[in-house]
């Protein structure tokens, strides 16, 4: 970042959805409600796995990075919306800014990592019983854990280098809830094909890889379901596969439509409902499609529910 920039542009105003007033408080509620039930469930996920030794296992472990990541990214930029809904400065420092563009990116990114490395982790589970504990060992999980945070980390840092190494000189009116990188590079008056370029680049790569690890491990596992023989137990296989890729799907797709469009086809109106969906909306859902639809943590919960009835109840 370069100091030039910063005496040019020293705050950013975020003009949010550009609704009416009176709206802007129904807005507020609602998205108070999602945030809030958001992190109850994600913050319970993520308690429940550390406190149950039957969920000690790697697909509890990536889930529970998946949390983590959850949190952080819909914590980055929800609060700072919630507030702009409510009060007339929508302002937001330069550094404010950089930080949210680095942070959000950096665990979107990881995020798709960690979704590839969760269906990677099925595959195996399904296709590979036997060999399951060696091929999946701790050091495994931790290796792939590790390489989604540092890709979530490189992807962020160039980007965000990129984009605040420019001249803004169209105003520091944001047409976005959020610092992102296609309406920040809008303000700029430098020639930003190189930036446009390594979002083609970067973003190409990072969904296509992690995509094609979910297709092929999705793939296998799907085969692997039509040889059961009961037919109750297909049943609950693809109702569990379905809800996870339903929510891949929508999470890859708003992203795709975000970053890999031309921008001349993206109005801004659409670029915010996408955000909202893969940055919001999903990061909610999670909990109940990942966990709360699987046995074991319905197992989990009636104990540790059971537990602290009867700490409750005197009479127990």
């Amino acid at each position: 970042i370069t100091s030039r920039n910063s005496t040019e542009v020293t705050e950013f105003f975020l003009l949010g959805f550009g609704v009416q007033y009176e709206f802007q408080y129904f807005l507020f509620t609602v998205f108070l409600v999602i945030y809030g039930t958001s992190m109850v469930g994600i913050i319970g996920m993520i308690l429940l796995i550390k406190i149950d030794s039957r969920l000690q296992t790697p697909m509890y472990f990536f889930l529970q990075h998946l949390a983590f990541v959850d949190i952080c990214f819909i914590s980055v930029v929800t609060p700072k919306m919630m507030q702009n809904f409510i009060i007339e400065n929508k302002s937001i420092s330069f550094k404010g800014c950089v930080v949210q563009l680095l942070v959000y990116t950096t665990f979107v990114t990881g995020d798709c990592y960690l979704l590839a490395a969760t269906a990677v982790d099925h595959y195996v589970a399904v296709c590979n019983p036997l060999h399951y504990p060696t091929i999946m060992s701790r050091r495994v999980c931790i290796q792939l854990v590790a390489g989604s945070y540092i890709m979530g980390s490189i992807n962020a840092s160039v980007h965000t280098g990129f984009t605040f190494s420019l001249v803004f000189c169209k105003g520091n009116t944001i047409n976005h809830f959020f610092c992102d990188i296609p309406p920040v590079l809008a303000l700029s008056c430098s020639n930003t094909d190189i930036n446009i370029m390594l979002i083609f680049a970067f973003v190409g790569f990072n969904l296509t890889s992690t995509v094609l690890a979910i297709i092929v491990s999705y793939m296998f596992i799907l085969a692997a379901i039509l040889k059961i023989s009961s037919n109750a137990g297909k049943k609950k296989a693809f109702s569990t596969c379905a809800s996870y890729l339903t929510a891949v799907t929508i999470f890859y797709g708003t992203l795709s439509y975000m970053y890999l469009q031309s921008y001349s086809h993206n109005s801004h109106e659409n670029r915010k409902v996408a955000s909202v969906f893969y940055g919001i909306v999903i990061p909610m859902l999670n909990p109940l499609i990942y966990s709360l639809r699987n046995k074991e943590v319905k197992e989990a919960l009636k104990v540790i529910w059971k537990k602290f009835f009867f700490r409750l109840d005197p009479k127990c």
